[in-house]
């Protein structure tokens, strides 16, 4: 059955009386609920691709950030950093982007998809990472030249294989992994579990195994600084919010967050 019209007359006399109680609701304190303040966040879902290394003190912050404001809800997507520039990249839905380090970063802004200029908001170095009371006595990155030794890395287009790179070659090492990861939460995997004597990982990766590995300490480790960038993303379905996100991370409660996690300060 074919849908009818409203006559133009009716038409008109409705969208008068509509006007008029939108003029009459417009005027005093009806104790209805009010729209957000200016700058305020309104709620909702927002998607934070985040690098791996950052899954620990992501999801406590996001605890925090959801307490502060009731109706929102934080998702993460946690993987390396270059797996996620790709993404954005190629058109995933994501409103917050916090790369591991500038190069993955720079391929987002260069591509014209991030909001504004990211902003660093932390720093990490790496540690060789064993078992706990250190059984193969390891002592530096000489001693992963050893083959006997089954150590584990990162990818070379993952940060923390990039800073593998760089301490390499201040070290005038070349270290015989058994195989290269993806993240460095892979490369904690393989030496908690067993299947690795030692891997390179950021110290928060070691502090965050809970005593499940044990750190030690890399010489070249300066020669090696990977800065954390955060951008919100310019597909962002929630800009108030996701602007709101970084400044939470950028803030008293995420540098707090940050640095009990053994993150540096920017």
């Amino acid at each position: 059955m074919k849908s009818r019209s409203v006559p133009r007359t009716v038409g008109a006399a409705l969208a008068a009386t509509a006007l008029a109680v939108l003029a009459g609701c417009g005027g005093g304190d009806t104790g209805g609920e009010q729209p957000p303040a200016s700058g305020e966040a309104a709620g909702g879902t927002l998607t934070v691709f985040a690098a791996a290394s950052l899954t620990g003190t992501f999801e406590e912050l996001e605890q925090q950030f959801e307490a502060a404001n009731p109706g929102t809800d934080v998702v993460f997507n946690f993987a390396g950093s270059s797996a996620l520039a790709q993404q954005i990249n190629q058109g995933a839905p994501a409103d917050v982007f916090a790369s591991a380090d500038q190069n993955n970063m720079t391929k987002v802004t260069d591509a014209d998809n991030a909001e504004g200029e990211p902003v660093v908001f932390a720093t990490n170095t790496l540690q060789i990472a064993v078992a706990p009371q250190n059984p193969k006595a390891v002592a530096s990155l000489e001693d992963l030249v050893n083959p006997d030794l089954r150590t584990v890395v990162c990818a070379p287009q993952v940060p923390c294989g990039s800073a593998t790179e760089k301490v390499e070659q201040a070290a005038g090492v070349d270290i015989p992994a058994v195989s290269e990861e993806q993240d460095v939460k892979s490369v904690l995997q393989k030496v908690t579990t067993g299947n690795a004597d030692a891997g390179l990982v950021y110290r928060t990766d070691v502090t965050a195994s809970n005593g499940q590995a044990e750190g030690v300490d890399i010489a070249q480790a300066s020669e090696a600084v990977n800065e954390y960038p955060i951008v919100v993303l310019r597909n962002t379905q929630n800009q108030a919010l996701a602007q709101q996100w970084v400044d939470f991370v950028n803030g008293d409660e995420g540098r707090q967050v940050l640095e009990a996690a053994g993150f540096g300060a920017p």
